[in-house]
């Protein structure tokens, strides 16, 4: 009897580039209303969700805005460093 090798139903690279996360860091520079609106505008976060995040960055520290591929994020991560705020796709 021959025994059937089963293939994964995922590529494990792939549900890993699935599995990325756009993290917001805290600094002392921008001001709560500009990581709102950027937020707002960048992430397409509603108001109270951009103002809980940037809350949950002011007391944690950190605090992941976006999820997606690597490729997806790029274009948030890049806007976001361009107006100045820490992020980083993990």
């Amino acid at each position: 009897m021959t025994k059937e090798k089963l293939s994964p139903l995922f590529d494990t690279e792939e549900l890993e580039e699935e599995l990325k996360s756009l993290v917001l860091y805290n600094d002392e520079v921008n001001t709560f209303d500009f990581v709102i609106e950027t937020l707002i505008d960048v992430c397409e976060h509603d108001p109270l969700q951009a103002e809980q995040c940037t809350l949950i960055v002011h007391f944690k520290g950190k605090c992941g805005v976006k999820s997606g591929t690597r490729d997806e994020l790029k274009p948030a991560y890049t806007e976001m460093l361009n107006r100045q705020l820490t992020v980083a796709i993990k």
